[in-house]
């Protein structure tokens, strides 16, 4: 018996299973694609993933800033 472990050769998903799609960005807001490049994945060849990968870090600020959500609303009313 080996004692390597069997790793892929394949460009990992950044999925970290905060799978929730910002309704005016239109990315998942845990990994930051598409709902398109996440429903192709497992099909795209690795050249496209790494190019997916590289262009994640630009994306992080196509959120809006939140404005303080329930704790902002129950201190104006003080």
């Amino acid at each position: 018996m080996s004692d390597e472990v069997w790793k892929r050769a394949e460009v990992e998903s950044p999925c970290i299973k905060i799978c929730v799609v910002h309704p005016e960005a239109r990315l998942c807001t845990g990994c930051l694609r598409s709902i398109d490049e996440i429903g192709r994945w497992s099909r795209m060849t690795p050249e496209e993933r790494r190019a997916v990968m590289a262009e994640l870090p630009t994306r992080s600020g196509a959120f809006s800033k939140r404005r303080g959500g329930r704790a902002a609303r129950l201190s104006r009313r003080g």
